[in-house]
């Protein structure tokens, strides 16, 4: 795990949306892993993988209410978690939107 992690680290465009100086990487962390999966680039998840560690992240994955199908079904793969042991997952089943055309 990275001693210390700085917005500098990630995307400019990734946190387009929140005060960069006033983000936590501890307390905002479910909300850094999140937008690194749904809207960063490789780099962004090696950063927050390296950082947070795989164990953590799981635990977070596990938890994320949103996450698009593409990225549900890659952390699915990649960090071995049944699809229906995830948040995000389970609420899409619960909710189901129209057809797609």
């Amino acid at each position: 795990m990275k001693k210390e992690l700085k917005i500098e680290d990630f995307s400019a465009s990734l946190f387009w949306d929140v005060d960069k100086s006033q983000l936590d990487f501890e307390k905002n962390a479910m909300h850094v892993v999140e937008k690194a999966l749904n809207r960063g680039t490789w780099e962004d998840f090696k950063t927050v993988l390296s950082y947070y560690g795989r164990e953590r992240i799981i635990e977070m994955v596990k938890n994320i209410r949103y996450l698009d199908k593409r990225t549900e079904q890659f952390s699915s793969v990649y960090f071995k978690i049944p699809l229906n042991e995830m948040r995000c997952y389970n609420w899409r089943q619960s909710n189901p939107s129209h057809w797609d055309y």
